[in-house]
């Protein structure tokens, strides 16, 4: 059963079309108006204020929706276009108005201090960072985005005399004819160069656009603007780097070693990138599901299993238009979870392939989703919906590990026990690559003016850094633009050391969970029904974890994943 929750006002009409500014003034414009008497008067304002952008937030939501499900349908591009150019711009010089007249109100002091300081720190902090001139510069971006999401939605192949997606051909990976895999992962490769030089002309714009972003603000470059504007008060650039020296210290050697092993086992005497997601000793891949429909009821049995509670949030995402999970020509990349803020019901999009990745996609998502349902019921909806990242995303990756022992739901218990394994050692991969992301990242928006040239070599440098024990001769052109592949650089930069974070703090979930299921269970729980009313320290440490990204942590977490590999059979 959903936890309930009211609309927190009646302000909005329920007929209301968002998606039009001219339906939409008249009510910002009422509430900049409206006189303010009382501390009472101040907190409704609040919540109307909440209502309305909550309206327009599911009006946005679903557009983008539209958009990424139909990249190749003209009328779904171009609403969301409108809406970019039109009613954006809009909102964001009306939520400066309406920020600045709360925070600056003579009875903000008379609020509960407790209930409203993290949301009226953020306010002030939006303020700070507000420049009229930025606008139309994030609207461009906003656009650039879309164009990267067109140029991938449109990304096929033919391969053995079908079309194919590129997500659909991740299953070629896993086959034991390395003929075919290296066949396969040329094909997908010589795609994604076609249209390389298109991708970096869009990139290129967009760190353009992004430095002068930081520089209207007062920033000296992009990396110090985006950690203030991500709102992280609670650790710094420098503790990313410490982050990256853990893992290039902790983890990138055991990348390497199990890089080794894995060649030996299959007996090549150089592992290249189509010998990656193949079973080491010739097993048949694993194959979880046969459509999107079985995915859903082995998944909803998997959280039943899991709890209750979950089970019952997972199944009332079944109806309402609440998923749509199958891979197909003209979807864009990737998978995500999106807050319909009005209705307070979430949306989860992926691309399944029928691959054990996607069983993980899914667990995944349907964590974020939780997170949404388990907090649906704060009347602030700045509460609902901005989730700070680093915590948001424990509560996906802890669903990853916690779901370990139901994967029976997907496969005979040898099988599920292949299924645990791949997961462990691809976090062997993944903490590097987020080193990798992040540090390519710092490096781009800390040096103004560089070359494409430039920007090549550093991310080669940084790849051989974090990178494994994976030959790539005669294939240095793939390698170049490899990272042309991570959606989160064009359209959500520098949110990835997140992902990093997030899994140290899932992992102490998992620790948790082992000891005590009931108990760990019901602590993620309550972190998540806070939602976002509590700062990130708090949140960590209502779920029963610690916020840290040092070596330290890395190095004690990653002792518990040797430990649990060593019990699991090769």
């Amino acid at each position: 059963m959903l936890p309930p929750f009211k609309p927190a006002s009646d302000f909005v009409p329920q007929g209301l079309d968002a998606t039009r500014w001219d339906a939409l003034e008249p009510l910002y414009r009422a509430l900049l108006e409206r006189p303010l008497k009382c501390a009472g008067c101040l907190e409704t304002l609040i919540l109307d204020r909440g209502e309305l952008d909550a309206a327009v937030s599911e009006a946005s939501a679903t557009l983008h929706i539209n958009m990424t499900c139909h990249t190749d349908d003209p009328a779904a591009n171009r609403a969301y276009v409108e809406f970019l150019e039109r009613v954006e711009p809009r909102l964001k010089e009306v939520g400066d108005a309406l920020d600045r007249k709360i925070v600056g109100c003579q009875f903000v002091g008379e609020l509960d201090a407790q209930r409203y300081r993290v949301y009226l720190r953020n306010l002030r902090l939006g303020i700070e960072l507000f420049r009229p001139e930025n606008i139309p510069i994030e609207t461009e971006l906003a656009k650039l985005d879309q164009e990267y999401a067109q140029i991938c939605g449109a990304m096929t192949v033919q391969f053995q005399g079908r079309e194919c997606t590129l997500p659909q051909m991740a299953r070629f990976q896993e086959e034991t004819d390395r003929a075919v895999r290296e066949a396969a992962w040329r094909t997908v490769a010589e795609r994604r160069l076609r249209d390389r030089d298109a991708i970096e002309s869009i990139f290129r714009r967009m760190v353009e656009l992004r430095q002068r972003v930081a520089g209207n603000a007062g920033f000296a470059n992009y990396r110090d603007y985006a950690h203030r504007a991500k709102r992280r008060f609670d650790y710094t650039s420098a503790d990313c780097d410490a982050f990256a020296q853990g893992v290039e210290r902790h983890i990138v050697p055991v990348l390497r070693r199990l890089h080794r092993e894995r060649a030996a086992a299959l007996g090549v005497e150089r592992l290249r990138p189509w010998d990656l997601a193949v079973d080491p000793l010739g097993r048949p891949p694993l194959r979880p599901f046969d459509s999107a429909d079985d995915l859903v009821q082995r998944t909803s049995r998997l959280f039943h299993r899991m709890d209750p509670q979950l089970g019952a949030l997972f199944d009332s995402l079944r109806g309402g238009g609440c998923l749509d999970l199958d891979s197909r020509k003209g979807k864009a990349p990737g998978g995500y979870q999106s807050n319909r803020d009005r209705q307070r019901m979430p949306f989860i999009f992926m691309n399944a392939a029928g691959v054990q990745r996607d069983v993980e996609t899914m667990v995944h998502e349907a964590g974020h989703a939780f997170h949404s349902l388990l907090s649906r019921g704060d009347p602030l909806l700045a509460y609902r919906s901005e989730l700070p990242l680093e915590f948001a995303e424990v509560a996906s990756m802890s669903m990853e590990l916690t779901s370990y022992p139901y994967l029976d739901e997907f496969y005979t218990p040898a099988d599920a026990d292949r299924a645990r394994r791949v997961h462990l050692e691809q976090l062997a991969a993944m903490l590097p690559w987020i080193a990798t992301i992040d540090q390519f990242q710092q490096w781009i928006y800390t040096r103004r003016g560089h070359t494409p040239e430039e920007r090549t070599g550093a991310w080669l440098a940084v790849l051989d850094r974090f990178g494994g024990a994976v030959d790539w001769s005669g294939l240095e052109d793939v390698k170049s633009s490899l990272w042309h592949r991570q959606l989160h650089l064009f359209t959500s930069p520098f949110y990835y050391i997140e992902y990093g974070i997030a899994q140290l703090g899932a992992l102490q979930v998992w620790a948790n969970f082992q000891r005590d299921r009931g108990a760990a269970l019901a602590a993620y729980k309550r972190g998540l029904s806070l939602g976002g009313s509590r700062p990130l320290p708090d949140l960590f440490a209502a779920s029963g974890i610690v916020l840290d990204l040092s070596p330290a942590r890395i190095e004690q977490s990653w002792l518990q994943v040797e430990r649990a590999l060593a019990s699991l059979p090769a």
